[in-house]
């Protein structure tokens, strides 16, 4: 047995317990370091805020002599082109741009995606400042977010808050699905619509587009990938060029057995529910009932995967759609056509 020295007093002592010690009292003030990181955080927006803001315009349309409504957009390249929201510019008849340096132009419609809530105007004006879109696969949920734009006609507004999600999907005015939305808690109020979600760097990494109004701090961008990708076509094309296929689907799950067996990629695909006549799919001999498992080679999980592959460069080429008809793996070659302006709208 181990006995103690009751003599010996404990190497450790609380200190009330120590005769004549107090524990000095705790600073309410902020440590040093919490300052200098308070700093480097506002040196981090003010920096970004300073890269973008010269790029940031303020929209206003007018339809028929009468003022409609207004948002932000910011300038995407020198000689004028300018990445908007559809909804802020789409039916104007008139679009007035109010750069960040006071000046005014009128402005022209260079294309419009109402099914990305997408458009591209351009303006004839000298030394203009211009952003850098980023890689929007590279974001990662936390990371600093900016919102510059001109909320409730308040020109050149900021505000800062972290990414709260990615890959969410949204609904566009037109009813179709929009891909890979940002989610961030940046506050967004009406008039934001169009301006720039940027990164630390003062890239922009998405085009704010959208706010849940009874919600506090859940708000929308699209990704600037998007942005790139649809913007290039509208300044190319003026227009989005969309594929179809002539069928209604829906997505069903895929027996587990059955995925395995063919090693597929997912345990769910596209089921043909009805094939439209005269389409592509009537041609290439589609039947209802049969399963979209993969086009091109590429696994299709759902309805809107098979959507995302109709785009404008498949348009008059076969493709390959790989499906299962029961428990039979079949492939079947079937060109897109274009899908006429009055569906894709």
């Amino acid at each position: 047995m181990i006995r103690g020295n009751r003599n010996r007093r404990p190497d450790i002592l609380v200190a009330s317990e120590t005769a004549g010690h107090r524990q000095p009292p705790v600073s309410s003030a902020p440590a040093r370091d919490d300052i200098a990181l308070l700093d480097e955080y506002s040196r981090t927006i003010v920096g970004a805020v300073d890269r973008v803001a010269p790029s940031v315009v303020n929209i206003e349309s007018r339809s028929n002599g009468s003022r409609g409504g207004s948002g932000s957009g910011f300038i995407i390249a020198p000689d004028g082109f300018i990445l908007t929201n559809s909804h802020v510019v789409h039916g104007a008849r008139e679009i007035v741009v109010n750069l960040s340096d006071g000046r005014e132009s009128r402005a022209h419609l260079v294309g419009d995606d109402p099914d990305t809530d997408l458009a591209v105007i351009r303006i004839d004006a000298a030394h203009l400042s211009h952003v850098r879109l980023a890689d929007s696969e590279t974001l990662r949920v936390g990371q600093i977010a900016i919102a510059i734009g001109n909320p409730l006609g308040f020109q050149a507004s900021v505000t800062a808050g972290v990414i709260s999600a990615l890959g969410r999907s949204m609904h566009a005015q037109s009813g179709r699905l929009i891909d890979n939305i940002i989610q961030t808690d940046a506050a967004l109020n009406p008039g934001n619509s169009g301006g720039p979600l940027a990164n630390s760097a003062g890239e922009v990494i998405g085009v704010n587009t959208a706010m849940i109004r009874p919600a506090q701090g859940i708000c929308f961008a699209i990704a600037s990938n998007t942005a790139k990708f649809i913007a290039g076509w509208l300044i190319k094309e003026g227009r989005i060029r969309r594929g179809y296929i002539g069928v209604a689907g829906q997505t069903v799950p895929l027996h587990r057995r059955v995925a395995r067996f063919y090693h597929l990629a997912s345990e769910s695909g596209a089921m043909v529910v009805s094939i439209e006549k005269g389409s592509p799919a009537e041609q290439s001999r589609v039947r209802p009932d049969d399963v979209i498992v993969a086009f091109n080679d590429e696994p299709i999980a759902s309805v809107h995967d098979l959507h995302k592959k109709l785009v404008g460069d498949r348009i008059g080429t076969p493709c390959k759609l790989t499906i299962l008809r029961g428990t039979e793996q079949l492939t079947i070659y079937v060109t897109p056509a274009e899908m006429p302006a009055l569906r894709a709208r």
